[in-house]
């Protein structure tokens, strides 16, 4: 995740219709003129600020609407809800880069790299919301164009989704009968990976949709799953690591490194095999692999992380856990009668 993005998608929910911002955005837009928002305010802000007058009102978006007649910048307190000064001249480094031609998306840039708040920028002319945020610029659409492209994004997660669960009962049925093959652990890897990616980009539009946005947030949620959890699961189960349980910090690392990859990467099964550790010529993809257990166990009800942990180490990897008795679970650290009988009940269960 690029690391301005928690930044944007706030700055964006604040913008969502339904919010007094964005109806005073809109406002601005029909009443034809630009303006220059700035959203927040501190020191950093009040040193780039030349003229204009300190008014300390509460913020409404009417307010809003009037103060932007005036060519000079608006500045928003940081929590949004006073309108601190108005009619400002912003004075930013003109040594911060932009791509920028206008003199007020220049400043909006500029301001935004050099304070940290987003900035806003309309565009008289062409009639268009700009959002500048960390170095990123974002122009904000109608309910009706995100909705349209957000559909087009939902139908492909749709067919991610039902080839991912195809692969992955696959895959789950061959770890149970001994042949699961590094071919088909990366598949299942690409599969989940394609379906975060897709997901966080709807994300984005429900965040931006607003009030609009609530229909298309649960089929994101249906179609999404605990796809995040799954996907840890499955790194856990086959990073190469040089102990039986890996580390927390080396399955974030590469967690973190699938999410690197550029999506034509993520579709060669070379990248996501050196990210697990796994061999890649053409006869090891074939190879067999037993896994360590953690996905057969994440289907048992209620047995926790650290309890799976426990039972790995114990049995070093499926095919053992899978013939283990009730007495031989109840042994392990922290699991006792009563849980063992659960889980091998449980994974007899899936096993038929």
């Amino acid at each position: 995740m690029n690391s301005h993005e928690p930044i944007l998608n706030a700055t964006l929910e604040r913008l969502a219709p339904g919010t007094a911002l964005r109806d005073g955005l809109e406002r601005i837009l029909r009443g034809q003129t630009g303006a220059l928002i700035v959203l927040g305010y501190n020191e950093r802000v009040a040193e780039i600020c030349d003229g204009g007058f300190e008014i300390d009102v509460a913020f409404s978006a009417t307010r809003l609407r009037e103060l932007c007649k005036m060519d000079g910048a608006v500045i928003l307190s940081t929590n949004g809800t006073e309108i601190r000064r108005a009619n400002v001249q912003l004075m930013p480094d003109p040594t911060y880069p932009t791509g920028e031609s206008g003199t007020r998306h220049r400043s909006a840039e500029r301001t935004s790299l050099q304070t940290g708040f987003p900035v806003i920028a309309v565009s008289q002319s062409m009639k268009l919301i700009t959002v500048y945020v960390g170095g990123q610029r974002h122009v904000l659409q109608g309910s009706s164009e995100i909705l349209s492209r957000a559909n087009q994004a939902l139908a492909t997660m749709e067919r991610y989704r039902q080839r991912l669960d195809q692969d992955n009962q696959y895959l789950f049925r061959a770890e149970l009968n001994h042949y699961a093959s590094v071919s088909d652990v990366i598949s299942v890897v690409q599969r989940m990976e394609l379906l975060r990616r897709a997901a966080t980009t709807i994300h984005q539009n429900v965040i931006e949709l607003g009030v609009d946005g609530k229909q298309l947030g649960i089929q994101l949620a249906e179609l999404h799953g605990d796809n995040e959890h799954d996907l840890a699961i499955i790194v856990r189960d086959y990073l190469v690591s040089d102990s039986n349980i890996p580390a927390e910090e080396t399955v974030e690392k590469a967690l973190l490194a699938l999410e690197k990859l550029s999506d034509a990467n993520v579709m060669n099964g070379n990248y996501i095999a050196r990210i697990l550790g796994l061999p890649i010529t053409d006869e090891s993809l074939n190879q067999w692999i037993v896994p360590r257990g953690y996905r057969i166990l994440n289907r048992v009800p209620r047995v926790q992380t650290f309890v799976m942990d426990k039972l790995v180490a114990a049995f070093g990897d499926l095919n053992r856990l899978m013939e283990a008795n009730i007495d031989d679970i109840a042994k392990v650290e922290n699991v006792g009668t009563l849980w063992a009988r659960h889980i091998h009940d449980g994974l007899s269960r899936l096993r038929r």
